[in-house]
């Protein structure tokens, strides 16, 4: 009998030359029996002589990627092909050597670790694995070690954890640190394969350094005319950290510029801009001091015991003189002159001085864009205003004109300044009736009966109001037909004053109304009613005002007609003698 099943441990790893031998008690050596190997890689890595029964390995072994071959053997006769002895199976496993170095899961690791850390701070941990067979021997058992990067940083030999081995390592002086870490097995002892990795570690910045100004003083200038939030220049902190840990704010903590000047910050350089807050001007101040502080916005508490994180310098501004154009006393002026005002009189004075230091000597102008009419002019040397011409409130109550003020020896440096003069009312227009009226009495109408309400109108516009009054003319105070009565509301009725009316003796009256008003001086005027004599229904409603229709109609020719009108004139002659006579009285124009 040859075996049943035979565990075999061959220590042969990567070699061939390892033999090994299958006997069995039927062997007598005539050459009889014939050995036959199957099974994992019989034939092929495992090769029988089938007279003798040698196994010999025909190829490298390696565990790593096979570790275990099951394989059957058996003899037969070599004349008849019947077995001698049962089949019987054997087991080869490969025993490990240590063939396979330590091998890390990256070739190159990236990491970074905040600047000041202290020792033993965890930066990042390296692995490395071995193929061989941890479970034999040291062959697996891997050890860290540092091959470069000391002495800034350590490796935990066991767990490949790299940690910080030096206090306060310092962004600013050195960024990047490049570790070789190197992994070897056997326990790290003598012999022992090992592989390498790089860790290339970056040290993050820590707000650990306070804004400095790279000089104590700063000088500027602007020139006065420099227009609000002009930038005049540019200060900056120097912060050798980076990012949100250099972000700097930039303030005027006092001076005595403090409040002419602003100071912003530029996001992106971090620089301070200093702008102008008012309005400068050279013959006020020439100079001022400014004293600016630059703090970081996002200061890290733990390192506050290296000092204030801000710092402070001084600015100073000098104010540059510009010529600049004569100013007025005033922004605008409002002028007020009575309407009767006479020609040369003098209304007002406008003031204008030259800024600098220089005082130049100012003349004076109107624009005459805005006075065309020249109705105004100016004395050059005083700023004097006077009239040229009459004035009319009713006409023109406001005029807008311009004056100009120029610098004698420097016309270009001129200002001009708005001046409005109100012309001021007088009373210079009498009142007189608000429109025609159109007015008759009808032939029936009774003493004492309104035939006509009268109002008034004045251009001029007395202070507290108008206030008319209504009467007839002094030589017509008792009229035989009709009455003024002043309704003391600006207002007048005409009313009859006897019973009946004809057409046929008079047909038309003219009735002279004197208005008047209270202001001073008191100004009148005479109006004269037309009321013409109309036929009316009992309603008092007008039918008929013609005088030729009433003749025609009591049977009368047209001649009969022509010699009565032509006496008609002749008997009114004497009264337009008398309205020529009464013209002095303002007009009148005649009466009944």
């Amino acid at each position: 009998m040859i075996w049943s099943v035979i565990t075999i441990h061959i220590f042969i790893e990567f070699f061939f030359s390892t033999s090994l031998k299958l006997h069995t008690d039927q062997d007598k050596g005539d050459g009889n029996l014939k050995y036959i190997l199957t099974g994992d890689g019989a034939g092929s890595l495992f090769i029988i002589d089938e007279n003798t029964g040698d196994i010999h390995v025909a190829k490298k072994l390696d565990r790593e990627e096979k570790s275990l071959y099951v394989l059957r053997a058996k003899a037969v006769d070599r004349k008849t092909g019947r077995q001698v002895e049962p089949e019987s199976e054997f087991i080869i496993k490969i025993h490990d050597i240590n063939d396979n170095e330590p091998k890390f899961t990256k070739d190159m690791y990236t990491a970074s670790v905040p600047e000041m850390s202290g020792v033993g701070t965890s930066v990042i941990q390296v692995t490395a694995t071995d193929a061989d067979d941890a479970n034999y021997g040291n062959s697996a058992k891997v050890v860290y070690s540092i091959l470069q990067g000391q002495p800034y940083f350590s490796v935990d030999p066991e767990t490949g954890i790299i940690k910080t081995a030096l206090p306060d390592m310092s962004r600013e002086n050195r960024e990047q640190y490049q570790v070789v870490i190197q992994a070897k097995d056997m326990g790290g002892q003598m012999g022992g394969l090992s592989g390498t990795t790089t860790v290339n570690i970056t040290l993050t910045d820590v707000n650990d350094n306070p804004p400095r100004f790279p000089q104590s003083t700063y000088q500027f200038s602007s020139p006065e005319s420099a227009s609000l939030g002009t930038p005049l220049g540019r200060i900056k902190a120097n912060d050798l950290d980076v990012g949100e840990n250099a972000a700097t704010e930039y303030s005027i903590s006092n001076g005595d510029g403090s409040d002419m000047f602003d100071i912003i910050t530029d996001e992106d350089t971090q620089e301070g801009i200093i702008t102008i807050k008012k309005q400068l001007d050279f013959e006020n101040r020439m100079l001022y001091s400014l004293r600016v502080e630059a703090a970081n916005t996002h200061p890290d508490p733990r390192f506050f015991h290296l000092g204030p994180f801000k710092d402070t310098a001084l600015v100073k501004v000098s104010v540059e003189d510009v010529d600049e154009p004569p100013i007025f006393s005033r922004s605008s002026y409002i002028i007020e002159v009575d309407e009767d005002a006479k020609e040369g009189t003098i209304i007002g004075q406008v003031i204008a001085q030259d800024p600098d230091t220089t005082k130049n000597a100012i003349k004076y102008s109107v624009d005459r864009h805005t006075d065309l009419d020249r109705i105004f002019n100016i004395y050059s040397g005083n700023g004097s205003i006077f009239i040229s011409k009459p004035l009319d409130r009713e006409e023109t109550p406001w005029h807008n004109i311009t004056v100009i003020a120029t610098e004698i020896n420097n016309p270009k440096q001129s200002s001009q300044i708005p001046v409005f003069i109100r012309i001021l009312d007088i009373n210079d227009h009498a009142p007189e009736f608000a429109k025609y009226y159109e007015t008759f009495v009808c032939e029936n109408a009774k003493a004492g009966q309104l035939v006509q309400t009268v109002s008034a109108v004045d251009k001029d516009e007395p202070p507290r109001g108008h206030k008319f009054f209504f009467e007839l003319v002094p030589e017509f105070a008792v009229h035989p037909n009709f009455s003024v009565v002043d309704n003391k509301d600006n207002t007048a009725g005409i009313l009859t004053r006897r019973n009946g009316y004809s057409r046929s003796k008079m047909s038309t009256y003219l009735l002279p109304v004197l208005i008047f008003d209270n202001d001073y001086p008191i100004q009148s005027s005479t109006g004269t009613l037309t009321i013409r004599v109309c036929a009316c229904d009992s309603r008092g409603n007008m039918q008929s005002c013609n005088a030729e229709a009433l003749l025609l109609s009591a049977g009368l020719s047209t001649g009969a007609l022509i010699a009565i009108l032509l006496c008609i004139i002749i008997l009114l002659h004497p009264f337009v003698l008398l309205s020529t006579y009464l013209l002095p009285l303002k007009g009148v124009h005649l009466l009944q």
